[in-house]
């Protein structure tokens, strides 16, 4: 133990101690215990001259002529040059450690061969080999054919389209199409379609009723996907893109595909001519007329569903509307002096897109209708003006007729007009005037004046109609008279609507089985003022009004002077303002403008009114235009009946679909 000294405490003089400080104690504590002969003086010499270290096993020849320099070769001397930068021995590498740096920074030689060994073919390597495997035989190139001695370096090779596409299929028929998953008791489940009222819509014929499980829930996830179609962001993420719809002029046929690809500009949708847009029709298909079977319905309710609106609120109402005879599409047209065209797909991503519209100046419109012909690409459009207009889809030119020569102070205004069926003719109704009422008729080709129907009614013509067939016109009075009057021999007949009070409308519709009698027009509905709506059946009175030989037995052409209504509706309090029939004659449309959600649907030939359409909740609004369109062919082998469009007052319009 090492002495210690006192040393004085400075404040109350108290003594501590202190270890004696020594200059042979080492500063820090050694980390190995060294051996006595470690430490001894003269283990560590130095030598003025170093020499370079030699390491046993790399260098023979050296260690052999400098053996006499050590006794002992397993000694190593550790030469220490004071004042002189110490240098640390490098050791050789080995061959584990040069490989290991070769793999990683590469070298040279290995660069240059990776050059010269580069193919962008990936198969390059592959026939490599097999050449250098081959290099010691001589080929011989004189007999081989043309085809072996070139090839084309199209990367790696694929293996035939058809076995991708049997692959495919088989993979989507046991994967992709598999549901993820199934009940075992689909196949053991019945449903009944026809005895649930709601269910009805998934029969595919009127003789449907009873399926199972699985057949069930297919029609639903179809009519799902009827009701709300993919949206745009799914099919995206899916990857499938739409087909673009072909159409054939010549045979008629068309392709699956939605009639909205067009890649329409904004600036091009307001400036180019419509004819530019559909100079071939070829972006829409054919409503084409097959054999699709007559489907009844049946009266008490009404299949009928909702699709997708064709339009939002616009700046003024629809008081015009007008399916096209042919093609998937929707005219409308308001006193904000546009009409617009609208393809009725409501399937489609973007349902019912707006095709093209036309804007003239100061005409707010009022009637607005397509050409009945399927060859002609006209659209006719009329204002409270002394003029109107016809749009030529095929040229996109708008023609303005002025005048009707000669009968210039009868025909004042040009607001009201119908086209024949047959497209032959254009009537237009005249100004009313004390004492009587004027019908113009125009060649609807040369829009030059053929003839005129005059009747006496007091207050003038309330509303007209054409007959099925083109041949002639029903008009009726004000005064509750109607005149069946014809192209070719003037006033066939005249009768009076039971108890009418202020006539408002007349609408024709079905089939009564005599063509050549009153147009064969079977149903005759006229409403009122008051609200009523009085349907007559046509073909009564042929059988009472008529002789064996089928000539008519009095002088107003079989046509009784005051027939009885078949039914009389009243389910309507406020003037009647529209009346329509569907194109096959089992429904008419009954509606008023006067009042919010005043519409009813009456089934024919029961004439009795649906009672489960419309429902307090129906959105309908105060109607101002009303519109029957056709389903395509497809349509109909499915179950659909009719398309139905309602315009309103705030400038919507709606679409539902019947079905039977």
């Amino acid at each position: 133990m090492a002495p210690s000294t006192k040393t004085a405490h400075k404040a109350n003089n108290h003594e501590r101690f202190l270890p004696v400080k020594t200059n042979d104690a080492p500063k820090f504590r050694p980390e190995y215990d060294l051996a006595p002969s470690d430490t001894d003086e003269g283990t560590l010499q130095v030598v003025k001259d170093a020499t370079e270290p030699h390491w046993e096993g790399f260098d023979e020849e050296d260690s052999e002529e400098d053996e006499d320099a050590s006794s002992d070769d397993e000694s190593v001397d550790i030469v220490l040059n004071k004042g002189e930068n110490k240098r640390k021995p490098v050791l050789p590498k080995d061959a584990e450690e040069e490989e290991l740096e070769r793999l990683i920074f590469g070298d040279s030689a290995g660069f240059k061969q990776g050059i010269e060994s580069f193919s962008l073919g990936q198969s390059t390597g592959a026939n490599d080999d097999e050449q250098s495997g081959d290099s010691d035989e001589e080929a011989d190139f004189a007999n081989a054919a043309d085809q072996d001695l070139f090839f084309f370096d199209a990367g790696p090779t694929a293996a035939p389209a058809g076995s991708i596409t049997a692959a495919k299929a088989e993979e989507s028929e046991d994967d992709g199409d598999k549901p993820a998953w199934e009940d075992s008791d689909d196949e053991r489940l019945v449903v009944s379609l026809a005895s649930v009222p709601q269910l009805r819509k998934l029969r595919e014929t009127a003789e449907d009723d009873m399926v199972n499980g699985k057949e069930y829930a297919r029609r639903l996830r179809k009519q799902y996907e009827r009701l709300y179609p993919t949206p745009k962001w799914a099919i995206h993420a899916t990857g499938k893109t739409k087909r673009k719809r072909r159409h054939t002029m010549d045979n008629g046929e068309s392709d699956e595909g939605s009639a909205s690809d067009m890649s329409i500009d904004d600036e091009d949708l307001s400036t180019q001519p419509l004819a530019k847009l559909l100079k071939d029709a070829d972006i829409l298909s054919r409503t084409s007329r097959g054999s699709a079977k007559k489907r009844k319905l049946q009266a008490g309710t009404v299949d009928i569903q909702r699709l997708k609106d064709v339009c939002k609120a616009g700046p003024s109402a629809i008081t015009s509307l007008s399916f096209h005879p042919t093609y998937p599409m929707l005219l409308s047209s308001g006193p904000s002096s546009t009409l617009s065209l609208h393809h009725i797909n409501p399937n489609d991503p973007t349902p019912n897109p707006l095709l093209t519209s036309l804007h003239i100046k100061h005409t707010p419109l009022t009637t607005t209708a397509f050409h009945p012909s399927a060859s002609d690409s006209r659209i006719f459009l009329s204002a409270r003006r002394r003029y109107f207009h016809v749009w030529n889809l095929s040229t996109g030119t708008v023609e303005k007729v002025a005048r009707v020569y000669g009968h210039q102070h009868e025909q004042r205004t040009m607001e009201y007009f119908a086209l024949s069926p047959n497209g032959k003719y254009m009537a237009l109704r005249g100004s009313s005037k004390k004492g009587g009422g004027v019908i113009n008729v125009l060649d609807a080709t040369t829009m030059q004046w053929i003839t005129q129907a005059r009747v006496e009614s007091r207050g003038g013509v309330a509303d007209f109609v054409w007959w099925s067939d083109g041949s002639g016109i029903s008009i009726a009075g004000k005064n509750g008279e109607v005149t069946e009057w014809s192209v070719k021999d003037g006033v066939i007949g005249r009768w009076t609507d039971d108890g009418s009070v202020g006539t408002s409308v007349i609408a024709l519709g079905g089939k009564s089985g005599r063509d050549g009698w009153i147009g064969g027009d079977r149903w005759v509905a006229v409403g009122s003022s008051s609200g009523i709506v009085n349907i007559y059946d046509r073909r009564a009175w042929s059988e009472t009004d008529t002789s064996s030989n089928g000539n008519p037995t009095d002088s107003n052409g079989g046509i009784p002077k005051t027939p009885k209504p078949l039914r009389v509706l009243d389910q309507l309090t406020t003037p009647i303002s529209h009346l329509a029939y569907s194109p096959d004659g089992q429904i008419l449309l009954m509606a008023s403008r006067w009042k919010k959600n005043a519409l009813r649907l009456v089934h024919l030939p029961s004439t009795t009114v649906f009672k489960n359409w419309p429902t307090g909740k129906t959105p309908l609004g105060r109607i101002t235009s009303v519109a029957w369109g056709r389903p395509t062919d497809e349509e109909e082998r499915e179950g659909s009946l009719a398309l139905l469009a309602v315009g309103s007052e705030t400038g919507r319009v709606r679409l539902w679909e019947v079905r039977a």
